[in-house]
């Protein structure tokens, strides 16, 4: 028996780039699961409860201590996943203060972090090694004084509850810590006198994003249920003040949260 082999008799092979295709969507699929899957709940970080803690020697007799508020940003966490999480934050540097007028200026000035060419700072995560269900390593770029460094904060998750204070948003809440060298920053100015160890202390909260009407997450602002905060006892007769008269100051206005 003799085989036909002409052309006419054989099935044309498969293009290249055609199978070349039917080899890459397999991948893209996957990589679009990955995507659809990272984030978890979106929050945005809360700029007055979050602060950033500076320590650095000051000529070995002491550690320099700057803290800075304003900071903002977006956190997208899955308390039950660490890795799908991703968080990005923006630092106004202007913020920064040493508790001290002068200290402050030379530290914006431009032979340090030369904050009026560069007046932000800039975190971004590229990766969350989860170490329990509390503790991960983020392991992100820092951007500052214009230039780009890998940094790992070692992060502790404190809570992630309905915050007991209107509106009764839910909250989550961090403590984190890292080490730095200025010099990989290209601050390098002062040597004798600033160490060029920093340490860096994060307490952050963030508040979830309100999603659209019918989500579980547009009940954020609802007002608590008994079962939440059970209600205050009433007052005893014999502990109320007596009104104040009219020469007498007014009572001290309640204190913030």
């Amino acid at each position: 028996m003799v085989l036909d082999r002409t052309p006419s008799a054989t099935k044309p092979p498969m293009p290249r780039p055609l199978r070349h295709c039917l080899l890459v969507i397999p991948c893209l699929l996957l990589a679009l699961a990955g995507a659809a899957r990272a984030g978890g709940e979106a929050y945005a970080l809360d700029p007055v409860h979050t602060r950033i803690l500076v320590a650095v020697d000051h000529a070995g007799f002491s550690k320099a201590l700057g803290t800075l508020s304003g900071a903002t940003g977006t956190l997208h966490f899955d308390p039950d996943d660490w890795t799908v999480a991703r968080v990005e934050v923006e630092i106004p540097l202007s913020r920064l203060d040493f508790g001290d007028a002068d200290w402050n200026r030379a530290t914006l000035a431009r032979s340090l972090l030369d904050a009026g060419t560069h007046p932000v700072a800039s975190f971004a995560s590229t990766r969350i090694e989860a170490v329990d269900d509390r503790q991960a390593i983020v392991h992100g770029t820092l951007t500052l004084r214009g230039v780009s460094r890998e940094v790992a904060l070692h992060v502790v998750l404190n809570a992630a509850r309905r915050h007991p204070m209107p509106p009764f948003r839910r909250t989550v809440g961090f403590s984190a810590t890292a080490t730095l060298s200025r010099a990989d920053f290209g601050i390098t100015a002062w040597k004798s006198v600033i160490g060029d160890e920093v340490e860096l202390r994060i307490e952050a909260e963030a508040t979830r994003v309100r999603a659209g009407a019918g989500t579980d997450a547009a009940s954020d602002d609802a007002p608590p249920t008994d079962a939440m905060f059970p209600a205050d006892p009433a007052p005893d007769p014999l502990d109320v003040p007596e009104p104040a008269s009219e020469s007498s100051p007014p009572p001290d206005p309640e204190p913030l949260p």
